[in-house]
């Protein structure tokens, strides 16, 4: 593609700027604005190539259709494909939506420009992150938390230098969190002063719409007799592409926390670490357990079934306030309705065999601080499977994104299978090398 972003002062002080990188001795070029300067310091610290001429591709076919079908953002493309893909047609642009680590989801527009964007892959499917890629419009979003304008010479990889692009993250309309982040490409145009309020505007909008269809739902619920509420509630699926399966699955966040996130319908809770373990023990049994079953898996030695009783009275309370359908029926104890631990969605990945999207979901060990006897054993099974299948399948990047997690600090074993894998030539080898040689000058001293 010929590169037609004009060469101003900011595009010549970051041509200027990319012979120091060759260099290796990036300080403060004179030009270069303070976010793009930050942005190439943490890709250099994650060891992004400049030279690399395209996007690795984080998601094949298959998984990427099972991914993006449950992602939360597949119920605002309505919104994004009327006020981004069909305008882009006819303006010479790319709409790209990503999830909340920088993975491409969907990438729709101009169809010129999107045979010309594979070259540089960026398709769905593809790994837009800062820590991959380096700095680009959908990565450092996510990184600042900011909607931003990067143009052609301001990328890290020289590859992407003809394109320029605006970013806004995309939040939970309820919980804050991020979800992802939507991304206009092209030339000039894609980093018009216009463009950044426009795609503002846009995912404001499709935030709006996500809260108006939540209220609806709530309302609809509400109005519904008690035990149809509760049928209805306890027959949703997490698989389904469709609106209530994508927008209102009842979630519980156990991975890397000492207190469970809890989501039901669109309301969001934090637990107690006592609360967080039951909830994670009867989501896992969901045909129930009895007082003496959950007592056993919860209280190291002898359980207490007067102790969890009254646990479980104030665990109702929580859950009466938060959602009426949600409140635990006694002998045996069970959930009335689909609860689903994301530690399961690990699990269910990893049966697929879909070890990628296994390890993006993963944030740590289940309730890490933990001494259920229950819960404890959940972990040691989430954690070893999560770590068998990235040994047996996983790729050089799948190895070294769990060699991150605190879990691994340790784990020699998973280092040496990624530097079997990585390329002789890689940059990454060096921090591969370092960490095994402090790990054996440990195991010496």
């Amino acid at each position: 593609m010929k590169n037609l972003i004009q060469p101003g002062p900011l595009q010549l002080s970051a041509l200027a700027a990319h012979e120091q990188l060759d260099g290796g001795a990036l300080q403060d070029p004179a030009g270069l604005r303070s976010l793009i300067r930050e942005s190439w310091q943490r890709s250099a610290g994650f060891k992004a190539n400049p030279d690399n001429p395209a996007a690795p591709l984080a998601m094949d076919r298959e998984e990427l259709e099972d991914y993006r079908n449950q992602h939360p953002l597949a119920a605002i493309m309505p919104v994004i494909n009327k006020l981004l893909v069909q305008p882009s047609h006819d303006s010479g642009l790319l709409v790209a939506v990503g999830d909340e680590v920088g993975r491409l989801l969907w990438v729709e527009g101009d169809p010129v420009l999107q045979r010309r964007a594979e070259g540089m892959m960026f398709v769905a499917g593809a790994d837009w992150s800062e820590a991959t890629v380096g700095t680009s419009a959908p990565g450092t979003a996510l990184a600042l938390g900011r909607g931003i304008q990067i143009a052609g010479a301001e990328h890290y990889q020289r590859a992407v230098h003809p394109w320029s692009c605006t970013a806004v993250p995309f939040h939970d309309p309820d919980s804050g969190a991020v979800l992802g982040v939507v991304d206009i490409t092209g030339t000039d145009t894609a980093v018009a002063p216009h463009t950044l309020s426009l795609v503002e505007a846009t995912v404001a909008a499709a935030q709006a719409q996500l809260r108006v269809e939540r209220l609806q739902l709530a309302a609809d619920l509400a109005s519904r007799p008690a035990r149809r509420r509760t049928a209805a509630s306890a027959s949703r699926t997490p698989r389904t592409g469709g609106k209530e399966g994508s927008l209102y699955r009842n979630s519980l966040q156990l991975l890397g926390r000492d207190q469970a996130l809890l989501s039901l319908e669109g309301r969001t809770v934090v637990l107690s670490a006592r609360h967080s373990e039951i909830l994670a023990l009867l989501s896992t049994h969901p045909d129930g357990l009895s007082a003496e079953e959950l007592s056993v898996l919860l209280y190291p030695g002898d359980g207490s079934t007067i102790t969890l009783r009254a646990e479980m009275v104030r665990l109702r309370k929580v859950l009466q306030q938060l959602h009426p359908d949600a409140v635990p029926g006694s002998r045996p104890y069970r959930l009335p309705l689909d609860l689903v631990p994301d530690s399961g969605q690990v699990l269910s990945c990893l049966q697929r065999g879909a070890h990628r999207i296994a390890l993006e979901i993963y944030r740590g060990a289940v309730l890490p601080r933990s001494e259920a006897p229950g819960i404890i054993e959940l972990r040691n099974r989430v954690s070893s499977l999560l770590r068998e299948a990235v040994l047996t399948d996983g790729s050089a990047e799948s190895l070294l994104k769990y060699a991150d997690l605190p879990e691994a600090r340790d784990d020699v074993g998973v280092r040496r299978a990624a530097l079997r894998l990585l390329p002789a030539r890689s940059p990454k080898r060096a921090a591969v090398v370092a960490d095994l040689e402090r790990l054996e000058a440990e195991l010496r001293a």
